[in-house]
C-alpha cells in the first residue's frame, strides 16, 4: 500500500510538465510556436518526450507500476475481506469492564427466563441497528458492524484501477482535430477536411461519423462601460447549422464553455479572429486566387499576422506575409510601428510584404499553412527590397510589384477555431470517479466496531453489562454503547438505569 501511495504521488509530479508545456495531442500549434520561441530548450524537451508527456516512456512506466501495485494491493485485501464476511462475530470477552464504553445496569433481573428474553431482545435490537449478531448460551450477544468500511476502501482502489484502465487503454481510441472555419463556410467530419489531427493508437478514419457543420454567424461582445477594461471581449458565440445523414438540419450555438455534441464528438470553440478576403488577378485581369485568409491574433486588440500563398496562375509563385489591424493606429499617433488599438472592426488595414520563389508546396512534404519560410525567397515589396510594402483597406485594389498582377481586399469576415474531440472513455472515467468518491466517503465515515451485551451473575443477582470495541478511531463509540443500553432497557420494560 505504501508503494502504491508513493507511485500515485509520483504520477502527480510526473504530470506537471504536461501542464506547463504545450502538448502535441491537445495543442499542436502551441508546440510549433513554443519550439520557434525556444529553439535550444525545446530540443531537450523533445528528446525527453515532454511534448507528449502522457504517452512518454517514463510516464507510462510509472503508470504501469502504479497499476501493478494497486492490483497487488487489492487482491489479498479482497480475499481477506471475503473471509472476514464469512467469519461470525467473536466470542463475548469474559470481562467487559476492561473495554471502552463499559456500562452496567443498576437493577437486577429476577429469573433465567427474563435473562433469555433479554438476550433475544438484545439480538433483535442489534440486528435492527445493522449489526451481525451471534448469541452464546442465552447469556450474551456478540455483534459486529462496519464491514462496509472495508468494502468502500476496496471499491475506492478498484475504481482507481478502472480509471487507469480507462485512460490507458481507452486513450488509444481518443483523437482530437483542429479546424479553422470562416463565417459562411462549412466543415465536414472527414479526415481530409481537418487542418490538423492527433489520432490515438487505434484511430481509424472509417470511425468518423459523417456530419457537416456550417458557421452562419459569430457574435462578439465588447466592454464599453468600464474605461479600465475598455475594448476587452466579454463574450462570444458561434452560431452553426448542423446536418447529419437521415436527420433534419439544426441550428446550434457554441460558446467557450459550452461545446456542441454531435456525431460522437464534442466541438469546442477554441479561438477566433479575422479573415481578410483577398482576390489576386493576373495582368490580364483573370482571377487566380480568391478566399478568406485567417490571420492569427498577436495581442488583445487583435493585431493579427497571416500568410497568403499563390502557387499558380501568375508568372511566379508569390508568397505574402502581412499584418491585419482591425482598428489601426498609425505611426504618427502610436509610435514606431502601426498597431491595433481596439479589437472591433473600426479602421481595418492590411499590410503585406511580397516574396517570389519556390513556396515548397510541390515538394510532397507537409507545410505549415500559417507560416512562410522566406530563407530561399526573394523579397520584392517591403523590408530590404527598396519598395514599400502593400497597404490595403476593404474595397481597395493595388498592383503587385514587377507587373505580376493585382491584389484586392474585398472584405473582412470573422473566423472561428474549432477543436473537435472524441473521447469514448468519458462515461467510464466519470463512473469510476463517482465510485472513487463514494468509496472514499464510505471508508472515511462508516466506523468498524464490535458491541457486546452480557448477563452477568453476581451474588445471586443478574445484571446486564454493555461494552464496545472499535477498529481504528471511533469517537462516537461510547455514545453508541450508551444508546444501545438505553434502547435495550426500554425493550425489556424494566426500570434500568445504565
Amino acid at each position: 500500500m505504501r508503494t502504491a501511495l508513493f507511485l500515485l504521488l509520483l504520477v502527480a509530479f510526473a504530470a506537471v510538465p504536461g501542464s506547463l508545456v504545450p502538448q502535441q495531442t491537445s495543442d499542436p500549434n502551441g508546440v510549433i510556436q513554443y519550439k520557434a520561441e525556444n529553439p535550444g530548450w525545446s530540443k531537450v524537451l523533445d528528446f525527453l518526450g515532454v511534448f507528449n508527456t502522457y504517452s512518454s516512456v517514463w510516464f507510462s512506466a510509472i503508470y504501469i507500476l502504479l497499476f501493478i501495485s494497486l492490483i497487488g494491493c487489492i487482491i489479498p485485501r479482497t480475499l481477506h475481506h471475503i473471509n472476514a464476511l464469512r467469519t461470525p462475530p467473536p466470542k463475548t470477552p469474559v470481562r467487559l469492564d476492561r473495554l471502552p464504553g463499559f456500562l452496567r445496569s443498576t437493577d437486577a433481573v429476577a429469573s433465567d427466563e427474563e435473562v433469555a428474553a433479554g438476550i433475544v431482545a438484545a439480538r433483535t435490537l442489534l440486528r435492527g441497528s445493522g449489526y451481525r449478531v451471534r448469541t452464546f448460551d442465552g447469556e450474551s450477544a456478540s455483534a459486529e458492524r462496519g464491514y462496509l468500511r472495508e468494502t468502500g476502501n476496496l471499491i475506492f482502489h478498484i475504481a482507481l484501477v478502472g480509471i487507469l484502465i480507462s485512460v490507458g487503454l481507452g486513450g488509444g481510441f481518443i483523437w482530437t482535430g483542429q479546424k479553422v472555419v470562416p463565417v459562411g463556410q462549412s466543415f465536414a467530419n472527414t479526415l481530409s477536411d481537418y487542418d490538423s489531427i492527433s489520432p490515438g493508437r487505434w484511430f481509424s478514419p472509417d470511425s468518423l461519423d459523417p456530419y457537416k457543420l456550417t458557421v452562419t454567424k459569430f457574435d462578439v461582445k465588447y466592454e464599453r462601460a468600464n474605461l479600465n477594461a475598455y475594448g476587452d471581449i466579454t463574450d462570444y458565440t458561434a452560431y452553426v447549422r448542423t446536418s447529419e445523414p437521415g436527420k433534419p438540419t439544426i441550428n446550434e450555438t457554441i460558446k467557450v464553455n459550452s461545446p456542441l455534441d454531435i456525431g460522437g464528438t464534442n466541438v469546442y470553440l477554441l479561438s477566433n479572429g479575422y479573415a481578410p478576403v483577398v482576390t489576386v488577378r493576373n495582368p490580364a485581369g483573370k482571377v487566380v486566387y480568391t478566399q478568406p485568409i485567417p490571420f492569427l491574433p498577436q495581442d488583445n486588440n487583435y493585431t493579427s499576422e497571416g500568410v497568403i500563398k499563390v502557387p499558380d496562375g501568375l508568372s511566379k509563385q508569390v508568397g505574402m506575409v502581412g499584418f491585419f489591424y482591425p482598428t489601426q493606429c498609425d505611426t504618427k499617433t502610436c509610435g514606431l510601428a502601426p498597431v491595433s488599438v481596439d479589437p472591433s472592426l473600426t479602421n481595418p488595414v492590411l499590410t503585406l510584404q511580397v516574396y517570389t520563389g519556390d513556396l515548397g508546396l510541390n515538394s510532397g512534404k507537409p507545410v505549415n499553412a500559417y507560416a512562410l519560410d522566406t530563407d530561399n525567397l526573394k523579397v520584392i515589396a517591403g523590408q530590404k527590397s527598396g519598395k514599400p510594402g502593400l497597404t490595403l483597406r476593404p474595397g481597395q485594389t493595388v498592383k503587385l510589384p514587377d507587373g505580376l498582377g493585382t491584389i484586392e481586399l474585398n472584405k473582412v469576415i470573422r473566423y472561428v477555431g474549432l477543436d473537435i474531440h472524441h473521447d469514448p472513455t468519458q462515461l467510464w472515467v466519470l463512473t469510476f470517479a463517482v465510485l472513487v468518491f463514494l468509496g472514499l466517503i464510505t471508508g472515511l465515515f462508516i466506523p468498524r466496531r464490535r458491541v457486546w451485551i452480557k448477563a452477568v451473575r453476581r451474588a445471586g443477582k443478574v445484571h446486564y453489562e454493555y461494552a464496545g470495541l472499535a477498529r481504528g478511531e471511533d469517537p462516537r463509540l461510547d455514545d453508541a454503547v450508551a444508546e444501545i443500553a438505553r434502547k435495550h432497557s426500554q425493550l425489556l420494560g424494566l426500570n434500568m438505569k445504565p
